[in-house]
């Protein structure tokens, strides 16, 4: 089979494409025929040697990636059988191997696409979805009628949790960049911030929850506007010592999240997507002959939604 090898961290270069023989399952297992694989920055942060690289570093052959799409080929579980149309994020924050043909996956870690939703859409609907649903759901317990701060509202995290906050009936505000202010709205922002532009120490406490998706001093301009009593979710980077210290000072939680495997939460996205109440924006899609270029692009940090790479 076709895959992408990493065999040392550093540029986009490193990014070898191999053939590898086809893996077997283990009970438990699936094998997944990938229709599609979505990229996102903890990929090219591994790559380099960052984001997870250090848990993974000794793999071999280190395949990077962990969202998929595509077609149960073999089955060793009871929960799906052989042609299947499947979809999750494969052993994260482990070694997912998902830059291949064929990817071998836990049954647990996987839900089934609904008919309406494509390959592509499916794929862009994995790592981010699970990030805003473990943020929003399982640990920020989002309430109706609660004002909710999203930072990089147009970003593969902060669009789906822009949609999933209106769904669970929260006010919602969205920062972007300007340019990206009529997107924010259209996922069903009721208000939006240019965070270029908007000075953080003078706007008013006003959001029962805050979830950072950028990190660094915007953990502290989060702070300013979160109410006592209120939550900060980091996800780039944990809140240092001194934040920390000034969120417990002014009564409010703030803690970093990352995201897990979780084939329960994955239906539970699945049924979202049925319904309509999230759908995923993709922006570009590249061959997987152009791994290396998808990565250039998400190294932008301009990407609006997603970046997703599709097979045959």
């Amino acid at each position: 089979m076709k895959a992408i090898v990493l065999k040392t961290a550093g540029n986009v270069e490193n990014l070898e494409y191999v053939e590898l023989e086809k893996p077997t399952i283990k009970d438990g297992e699936v094998l997944v025929k990938v229709k599609a694989i979505s990229i996102n920055p903890v990929d090219t942060k591994s790559r380099q040697g960052k984001g997870v690289y250090g848990r993974i570093k000794e793999e071999s052959p280190l395949i990077l990636g962990w969202d998929i799409s595509g077609i149960v080929e073999e089955s060793k579980s009871e929960i799906f059988k052989v042609g299947d149309e499947v979809f999750g994020m494969v052993n994260f924050p482990g070694h997912g191997k998902a830059y291949a043909e064929y990817v071998v996956a836990p049954a647990n870690q996987l839900a089934l696409i609904p008919k309406n939703i494509s390959f592509e859409d499916a794929a862009a609907s994995t790592l981010v979805a699970l990030t805003a649903y473990q943020a929003l759901v399982h640990n920020a317990n989002i309430q109706k009628g609660q004002n909710v701060l999203v930072h990089a509202a147009s970003g593969g995290v902060g669009h789906f949790a822009v949609q999933l906050a209106k769904h669970l009936g929260a006010h919602v505000t969205g920062t972007s960049s300007l340019k990206n202010k009529d997107f924010v709205l259209s996922l069903g922002a009721d208000s939006y911030i240019d965070y270029h532009s908007v000075d953080w120490k003078t706007a008013p406490e006003a959001f029962d929850f805050v979830l950072d998706t950028i990190g660094g001093d915007n953990i502290d301009n989060s702070l300013e506007v979160t109410k006592e009593g209120g939550t900060i979710i980091s996800i780039p980077s944990g809140l240092n010592e001194k934040v920390t210290e000034k969120a417990e000072a002014k009564g409010v939680k703030g803690y970093f999240i990352l995201v897990q495997s979780n084939g329960d939460d994955m239906k539970q996205i699945a049924h979202l997507l049925e319904i309509g109440a999230i759908k995923p924006h993709v922006s570009k899609t590249f061959p997987f002959e152009q791994m290396r270029e998808a990565h250039l692009e998400q190294e932008t940090g301009r990407t609006v939604g997603k970046i997703i790479i599709k097979l045959n």
